[in-house]
């Protein structure tokens, strides 16, 4: 008795995992696999791997990638072009976001910096958490519970971290996976250049020297 061919790949850079072969073979192991997947998933979310093989009966050891980047796992259901997904995501982190006597308040700190996209929001919020809250590193979840308190629609928060690390240079990687880290170039950016529309008027405010020549 031939065994179907099936495919069972996790892919941990994008986040994905999948079971893919004939539609009758999916369809009688999907409910068998799909906790299995569940449990993968989870133990990708601290050391991550790509696995793939036809035989979804084998299970050899797993090839432990090096640099690991997933915003939220996927399970998929693929046959005859068709995908159901199941998405699970990074939970909200609770972090202290309340005024005392020592710091104001996120709301009014976020207020006070008006950023006006996810870089900037995702810069005034690790730079609240650290020279506030007086934290070396910022949790991804810390970040998104900054977003839950200001009332603002939560990004992809690791593809967010991922290019204002290579595009901006305003934070970079912590220590632990799904951290990280304020950089001197994004505290001179929040502390001096937000608001951007009180650095506007600052410029413009410039006295202007006029040299005239003598005679």
């Amino acid at each position: 008795m031939s065994i179907p061919e099936a495919k069972f790949k996790i892919d941990v850079r994008e986040g994905i995992v999948e079971l893919e072969g004939k539609e009758n073979f999916v369809d009688k192991h999907l409910d068998k696999f799909e906790e299995i997947f569940k449990s993968a998933i989870k133990e990708t979310m601290a050391q991550g791997f790509e696995y793939n093989t036809t035989d979804v009966s084998a299970l050899p050891q797993r090839d432990i990638e090096k640099s690991f980047d997933m915003s939220r796992s996927e399970f998929t259901k693929m046959h005859n072009n068709t995908k159901h997904t199941i998405k699970q995501r990074i939970p909200l982190i609770p972090v202290d976001l309340m005024a005392n006597e020592k710091k104001i308040a996120l709301r009014e700190f976020y207020s006070d910096k008006r950023p006006v996209n996810h870089y900037e929001k995702t810069a005034v919020f690790v730079y609240y958490i650290t020279k506030l809250n007086k934290q070396i590193e910022v949790k991804y979840g810390e970040i998104l519970s900054c977003y839950e308190e200001v009332d603002e629609k939560k990004p992809s928060i690791t593809d967010i971290i991922k290019n204002s690390i290579r595009y901006k240079g305003w934070l970079e990687w912590g220590s632990d996976k799904f951290t990280t880290r304020l950089t001197i170039s994004g505290e001179n950016f929040v502390k001096f250049d937000l608001p951007k529309q009180k650095r506007s008027q600052l410029n413009e405010q410039q006295p202007t020297t006029l040299l005239l020549p003598h005679n």
